[in-house]
């Protein structure tokens, strides 16, 4: 693993560009990457696993929507297409990504309804229905624990969020640490080594 990564602010590593094409829910994405961001080349496994397993929100879904460690964008597009009528904030430290999801957005037609902001900049009042992430276990458990600890109490009463992440990098004992906090926590899916988490009150 380089320095530079999801939780670099200012990547040093070239811009080389590149696309990136998926498929979620019948619907075809091409987006763009490049160098110094998360899963630069492709839609990274874990995020294709929550995209497949979770679900995903409905057509009539309002409200603020949160995908936490947004990346290039792929989750934040895939919410907007399928949720015309909600907002989705795009999250990110690392300054690169923030523009690709913007771009991105612009593509799939969502960009008045996606606002990519520096963890930082989302004004501290706004509640959101759910939130998606492929969190950054990478950081460190501690780290970890403090950023779901930041953005987790931001659910309305009713809200729910959507993690993914790997067996074998701490899944299961991030499941329990959740439910020791005191958040309702069902294992939704597994597949190819990736837990689905479904966190609610």
């Amino acid at each position: 693993m380089t320095g530079d990564h999801y939780f670099t602010a200012e990547p040093a590593t070239a811009a080389r560009r590149r696309e990136v094409e998926f498929t979620v829910a019948d619907r075809d994405y091409t987006l763009a990457s490049a160098g110094g961001v998360f899963s630069a080349d492709r839609l990274d496994p874990g995020t294709a696993v929550l995209l497949r397993k979770a679900q995903l929100p409905a057509a009539d879904t309002t409200g603020d929507l949160l995908d936490l460690g947004c990346g290039f964008g792929p989750i934040s597009c895939v919410l907007a297409t399928n949720a015309p009528a909600a907002t989705v904030w795009a999250v990110d430290v690392n300054e690169r990504a923030r523009e690709l999801t913007t771009a991105n957005a612009a593509r799939v037609g969502a960009a008045e309804r996606v606002r990519v902001h520096a963890p930082d900049d989302v004004p501290a009042d706004v509640r959101f229905a759910q939130i998606w992430s492929n969190p950054p276990i990478r950081i460190g458990k501690d780290e970890l624990h403090e950023l779901l600890g930041r953005w987790l109490p931001r659910l309305t009463p009713e809200g729910v969020a959507w993690l993914v992440v790997a067996r074998h990098l701490g899944g299961d004992s991030l499941h329990r640490w959740l439910v020791d906090q005191g958040w309702q926590v069902e294992r939704h899916a597994s597949q190819k080594g990736y837990r689905v988490l479904r966190v609610g009150r």
